[in-house]
């Protein structure tokens, strides 16, 4: 009865003996590359961006085009993005000690603070950027590739 078993155990795995490498792999398509690259250009309607913008959490694309911060080399802004939900809730933004002085001053003269909303990734919820009133899209938690 074990050997019987044994048997039909070792029958359920092949090895590479068995394998026919003469066939052509049934899912392989060896012009997808230059499917893809045509597919993203379109999509990108033949203009250039800093980085093309991915979740960190699940890779999901968030922008494919979009501009790097001059000073702040891991941030971006962006106008038009995918995959992405604003939150209700509003951020408050932080700001230097210069912007504060300057800040202080505004609201004495009757000026507001600027107004962000959360920016998360709409498959996966991750917070990955803020909303300002400009309509502007600013990512701060975001992969960039730079394709």
């Amino acid at each position: 009865m074990q050997m019987l078993l044994v048997r039909n155990l070792l029958s359920l795995f092949s090895d590479d003996d068995e394998i026919d490498y003469s066939t052509k792999p049934e899912f392989y398509d060896p012009e997808l590359d230059e499917k893809d690259e045509n597919w993203i250009h379109k999509k990108r309607h033949g203009r250039d961006s800093d980085a093309v913008l991915c979740c960190p959490a699940c890779f999901t694309t968030l922008c494919l085009e979009c501009q790097r911060h001059e000073k702040y080399l891991t941030q971006y802004r962006a106008i038009f993005v995918t995959n992405c939900k604003i939150e209700d809730r509003q951020v408050t933004s932080q700001s230097s000690s210069k912007s504060r002085k300057r800040n202080r001053r505004d609201r004495e003269f009757g000026g507001s603070d600027e107004k962000l909303k959360q920016v998360c990734c709409a498959v996966c919820s991750t917070e990955v950027g803020v909303f300002d009133e400009d309509e502007v899209y600013h990512f701060f938690n975001a992969l960039p590739s730079e394709c």
